[in-house]
């Protein structure tokens, strides 16, 4: 059983695409994953699966949440190692990171275009792309910045989704 990570992109956010935590945590166990644990409302799970391909669990999380609550919801699905590997390796000084969002991307963007969304600028924002994270600081907060998870996801052309220092580390202590 390998211990995995489960994203879920804009549910709960201002009375739209509301799905409940307890009945989340219900249709994935019965679809098939163990241990099944949830944080805060936004879409954050910590789950278990003999399955091992990152891309059959995001697409049957994907399908069963599509069939159940009858809308559709981005899915990103991250091992636990893969998780660890963002975190630590992240390029802000500690000051910033702690203060810093992990906009988490699906597929690896190519150079071009990382080089391209590289060339916009605002002095209050800083951020750094690599294949799998973009490392995001705001002196202002993530609410305030010019930049966000849907501008990158279009000039990046993968989908992406954003997490908080803060819950980063909880989700890394849930998955232990």
């Amino acid at each position: 059983m390998k211990t995995y990570v489960a994203l879920l992109r804009g549910i709960n956010v201002g009375g739209h695409k509301k799905v409940p935590m307890a009945t989340l945590r219900e249709l994935l166990t019965k679809i098939g994953f163990q241990n099944v644990q949830t944080y805060i409302q936004s879409g954050n799970i910590v789950l278990q699966s003999s399955e091992e391909n990152t891309k059959a669990i995001e697409a049957k999380i994907h399908k069963a949440i599509q069939s159940h609550f009858q809308f559709e919801v981005p899915v990103l699905v991250k091992t636990k190692e893969e998780l660890e590997f963002i975190f630590k390796t992240c390029p802000l000084e500690e000051g910033k990171k702690v203060k810093s969002y992990f906009i988490l991307l699906q597929e690896t963007p190519s150079r071009e275009l990382i080089e391209e969304a590289s060339k916009k600028e605002y002095k209050t924002e800083e951020f750094k792309i690599t294949k799998n994270c973009i490392y995001f600081y705001n002196e202002a907060g993530y609410g305030k910045s010019k930049f966000n998870a849907n501008y990158f996801e279009r000039i990046l052309e993968t989908a992406a989704t954003a997490r908080n220092y803060n819950t980063m580390v909880k989700l890394l202590s849930l998955s232990k």
